[in-house]
């Protein structure tokens, strides 16, 4: 009986909505724990506690895996209620994306090489600012670490999220759309849901800093590959 109720996806689907809930409520109090972090830490108790296999966990999850599809399109939504102010903005919106692409990629190849890192590491470090999705699509492509670029995506866009708007603050950049392309450009999805609470503006100019960022270093990281093959 036990074993059918822990086998069936429903399971999976509620352990990950409850340890989010459990992990927003304890974010609320705690700024520093972010709900990824401590999400995926309740999962992984349970998880282990109980012996429960990865791959039966996994059958409900996947079904919030689904989700991902229509909570991109969404993004555009506020796309188009801006559409004007992006209109108005986009030659500010272009050059920033492209200067801080170039920045990211220029600032991860020396500050890992001045580390000692070896090529593969710098290789993994380099798209480290652009979705995940992209960004192991372009390390495997450069001869770099899939799995090592995955995990840095993911702490740059939790680091982000978490200390950005501060940083950004401390500079006083306050304003929506500057805000909203920096994250965008620099913490990619998970920076873009941060600012998202904040102001729907700063989340609509973040999605589209994201989508812009992921293209612009896509075509960066063409000579970068010529050059190594």
């Amino acid at each position: 009986m036990a074993n059918s109720i822990l086998q069936h996806p429903l399971f999976g689907l509620s352990l990950s909505v409850i340890s989010y809930a459990l992990a927003n409520l304890m974010y609320q109090r705690w700024r520093f724990m972010h709900p990824l972090f401590s999400c995926t830490g309740f999962i992984i108790i349970v998880l282990v506690s109980l012996r429960i296999p990865y791959e039966d966990f996994k059958r409900g999850a996947d079904v919030l895996t689904l989700l991902l599809g229509p909570a991109t399109v969404a993004l555009g939504v506020p796309l188009y209620k801006y559409r004007e102010l992006i209109r108005r903005n986009m030659a500010r919106v272009l050059i920033s994306v492209l200067a801080g692409s170039i920045t990211g990629i220029a600032a991860s190849a020396a500050i890992v090489g001045l580390l000692g890192g070896s090529q593969s590491i710098i290789l993994s470090m380099l798209p480290k600012s652009v979705s995940s999705a992209i960004s192991i699509e372009i390390a495997a492509h450069l001869g770099a670490i899939p799995e090592l670029t995955a995990v840095l995506t993911t702490l740059t866009g939790l680091l982000g999220s978490m200390f950005g708007t501060r940083i950004l603050s401390w500079f006083r950049i306050r304003d929506d759309i500057s805000i909203g392309i920096a994250i965008g450009t620099a913490a990619h999805g998970i920076g873009t849901a941060r600012v998202f609470k904040d102001s729907e503006q700063q989340g609509g100019f973040a999605g589209l800093s994201m989508g812009i960022c992921g293209i612009m270093t896509s075509i960066l990281f063409i000579p970068i590959y010529m050059w190594l093959k």
